[in-house]
């Protein structure tokens, strides 16, 4: 069975978790490997690189809540129903139902915000944390400046009241997925014409796009104060962690005097590896075959 007939022949699963119905694709046979994506995707970005997975794990594709097929939590003055601690809590009630009491992790973009939260909050269940394209969001505020509010304009736009961000984003779809597809340093041809519409589609209904918002302002408000509690509390992530990224993006740069992505996440984790991949923020479509390595060496070891 060749990659794509793999993945297009795999199960999609509708599967409870507290408050919302999580979506995921689940595909091939052994240890479990929950796969995260991040924005303006859905679990649709893992289409190359789980099949390449799959005889070695059962791979487990989920769309975030309030993401793709997933239900949107409900909405609160306070974001918490959108904070990656209750995403991540929603995600592992969600795997429990299907019977993986200790999974492996590896999340891009925002997935990896909810992953790394996932092994802080839920230690005994994350038995491994890769982490893409991704810093902590405590260290990325604190480090903030204009070339994150220019090179990742979501950070701030998305973060703002609503309703000018879900207004903004329902009116031009196709240049939100445009913009981010072509300016964060891979090609747009990585994205066939089917992909691309299915990101536009999920940003053409209103109840995703105020979750997307909210995730967003939950990261400049909660989130920020849960990393912030765990530092100061000594709170640790007790798995191995993997941290990847792009060599031609940002955090190739903007972190050197921090010892780069890695440094900043050996300030949260012991043990620490990964290094910098070939492609832009969406490496994991534009170059499946290495990030399904680097995932597959790391989560098989001991």
């Amino acid at each position: 069975m060749t990659g794509a007939t793999a993945w297009e022949a795999a199960e999609t699963l509708a599967v409870p978790g507290g408050r919302t119905t999580l979506s995921l694709r689940q595909l091939g046979a052994g240890p479990p490997l929950l796969l995260l994506h991040g924005f303006p995707q859905t679990h649709l970005m893992w289409r190359d690189v789980a099949p390449l997975l799959a005889r070695d794990f059962t791979l487990l594709c989920a769309d975030l809540p309030g993401y793709g097929a997933s239900t949107p939590p409900d909405l609160s003055p306070d974001h918490a129903p959108h904070s990656k601690r209750a995403m991540a809590a929603e995600l592992v009630a969600a795997l429990g139902h299907l019977g993986h009491g200790r999974f492996a992790v590896a999340g891009h973009d925002r997935g990896g915000r909810v992953a790394y939260r996932m092994a802080l909050d839920h230690p005994g269940r994350v038995s491994h944390l890769a982490v893409l394209d991704v810093v902590p969001t405590l260290d990325a505020w604190e480090r903030a400046d204009a070339r994150l509010a220019l090179g990742f304009w979501p950070w701030s736009l998305l973060a703002q009241p609503a309703p000018l961000p879900e207004r903004l984003l329902l009116a031009a779809p196709e240049a939100v997925i445009d913009d981010a597809l072509s300016q964060w340093g891979t090609p747009p041809e990585t994205f066939a014409p089917e992909i691309r519409a299915a990101y536009i589609a999920a940003l053409r209904d209103p109840a995703r796009v105020a979750s997307i918002c909210e995730e967003y302002r939950a990261a400049a408000t909660r989130d920020r104060e849960h990393d912030a509690a765990d530092r100061a509390a000594g709170r640790r992530i007790a798995c191995p962690v993997l941290a990847l990224w792009s060599a031609r993006g940002g955090l190739a740069k903007w972190y050197e005097a921090a010892g780069g992505p890695l440094g900043l996440w050996r300030g949260w984790a012991d043990r620490v590896s990964g290094q910098a991949m070939k492609g832009g923020h969406f490496f994991p479509e534009e170059r499946p075959e290495q990030t399904a390595a680097a995932l597959r060496e790391f989560c098989l070891a001991r």
